[in-house]
């Protein structure tokens, strides 16, 4: 059998190459050869609290070819660049309702995980790789799915050109925000950074201002540039272990407005509801990504960037190989060494 080389999370805190069988492309499947996978902030929160070593690679922030393909796949995929939505798309029925209603990351009858993307190979159902176009590079396929996330944040937000929009968290997603948020529409974004690096690259992708998120430096802000109303849309992008992101947007969104939430939370949240009620708020989850309009978010990701519309590369300050991840960790967990987007290349 043929095997490949992984990282897997050790349960003690670091990223360790093993050897692992090579995976087989069932019916409907791909084999994909990686060669971009983005360090999430995701992975970093889950891996400091995980105990329990990994048996499978994880990484979704994913872009490859098509190594091969299997029963029922079209052999002249062989060689395709493709960015590979892996969490839903790429493991779906394509039977339930929410799969033919192009919600493939709520399909209940998910295949399971076989690996992700801090590995040479892996597999996924071809229905889930998207065509990269010529002209775009692996880094800009790894920003794919990020980026994808972000569309979705502010599709599910229905923004309406020329509104003022508030970006809360310049990391990966909120930075994705901002560019989606400008190539599709919005009038002023106002954003928040914890750091001078996320603050300098929010500015380079469309924010009109960045300030901090302590204080009412925010709000104060959005005063400014809506005579008083507080944004029209807040998207928030900072998740974590904080209620105050949360209590940030309902305070700085505007009577009405809308809030679009793509944090990650990892525990239960407080949040001043009747504050929300009164200001006749719309607080809209927004998870990954899906078929809008007749229009998947991947393939929307894809044509920004190829258009010169969204220049994510520049949000990838550090490169290293797969048997560097622990040093790739290191560094996108270290905010004083510069990083914004750390990917594994191959």
């Amino acid at each position: 059998m043929a095997t490949m080389k992984a990282a897997l999370f050790d349960g003690k805190g670091h990223m360790k190459l093993k050897t692992l069988q090579r995976p087989e492309p069932g019916t409907g499947d791909v084999l994909l050869k990686l060669r971009s996978t983005g360090i999430c902030g995701s992975d970093l929160l889950i891996y400091h609290d995980k105990t329990t070593p990994e048996t499978l690679p994880a990484g979704h922030e994913l872009a490859g070819e098509i190594a091969e393909v299997g029963k029922g796949v079209d052999k002249g995929l062989v060689g395709q660049r493709v960015a590979i939505e892996g969490i839903g798309h790429g493991r779906a029925c394509m039977e339930c309702w929410y799969c033919r209603t192009g919600q493939f990351f709520l399909c209940g009858k998910l295949e399971p995980d076989s690996g992700g993307g801090y590995a040479q190979y892996m597999v996924r159902k071809a229905a889930g790789c998207y065509p990269m176009q010529d002209n775009l590079s692996w880094e800009e396929g790894g920003l794919t799915e990020p980026l994808a996330v972000a569309v979705h944040a502010v599709r599910r937000g229905e923004l309406t050109g020329g509104e003022t929009v508030a970006v809360l968290g310049a990391g990966t997603i909120g930075l994705c925000c901002i560019a989606a948020a400008r190539a599709l529409g919005a009038g002023k974004i106002i954003a928040t950074a914890k750091y001078p690096q996320q603050a300098a690259m929010a500015k380079r992708m469309g924010a009109d201002m960045a300030v901090s998120p302590e204080g009412d430096a925010l709000k104060q802000a959005l005063a400014g540039v809506t005579d008083g109303r507080g944004a029209d849309l807040t998207i928030e992008a900072v998740g974590g272990r904080s209620d105050a992101p949360l209590n940030q947007a309902v305070d700085v969104t505007r009577l009405q407005g809308r809030i679009s939430t793509t944090g990650n939370f990892w525990r239960p949240a407080t949040i001043d509801w009747f504050k929300c009620l009164l200001k006749e708020q719309s607080m809209i989850w927004s998870a990954t990504y899906s078929i809008m309009d007749g229009w998947h978010d991947f393939e929307i990701a894809l044509d920004l960037m190829a258009s010169g519309r969204v220049k994510l590369k520049q949000m990838v300050t550090h490169t290293v190989l797969l048997e560097q991840i622990q040093k790739g960790f290191d560094i996108s967990a270290d905010k004083t060494s510069g990083a914004i987007k750390v990917q594994v290349m191959q």
